[in-house]
């Protein structure tokens, strides 16, 4: 099950059927399925916050990805700074809409195995979310 929720913001305009549908089959490319799985959308200092206090990070950031996998199956819980999305989608001169999904997936691919702190690694998230960009 996927559940999207929203504190300290509006809703995304998002299409929840059709996303929950996409991350599946972007998961299911590496072999997993999706048990739990948690969005929660928010402003730039309730990130900044879970940031602080569960990572010992003092900077914003568009993301946060709590991994609880188990074998093939993908949980977590992902938070994601709706203000840091907009201001990337602007410094990036991206569509916002395009830029929140790329944000979305983004989190999904990090409970698939893939990382983007590595040598090499952010150029393979990158393309992995263009190509589940693609099938969007």
């Amino acid at each position: 099950m996927i559940t999207y929720s929203a504190e300290n913001v509006r809703f995304p305009n998002i299409k929840r059927r059709e996303t929950t549908a996409w991350i599946r089959r972007v998961a299911a490319t590496y072999g997993k399925t999706v048990g739990e799985v948690g969005y929660l959308f928010c402003d730039d200092e309730h990130i900044l916050e879970v940031n602080r206090e569960f990572l010992g990070h003092d900077y914003y950031t568009d993301i946060i990805t709590f991994d609880y996998d188990e074998g093939n199956q993908i949980n977590g819980d992902i938070v994601i700074s709706l203000d840091t999305v907009r201001t990337n989608a602007e410094q990036f001169h991206k569509d916002y809409n395009e830029e929140l999904h790329r944000v979305i997936i983004h989190g999904i691919l990090h409970l698939c195995g893939l990382n983007d702190k590595g040598p090499g690694e952010r150029e393979l998230m990158e393309a992995a979310e263009n190509r589940a960009l693609e099938c969007l």
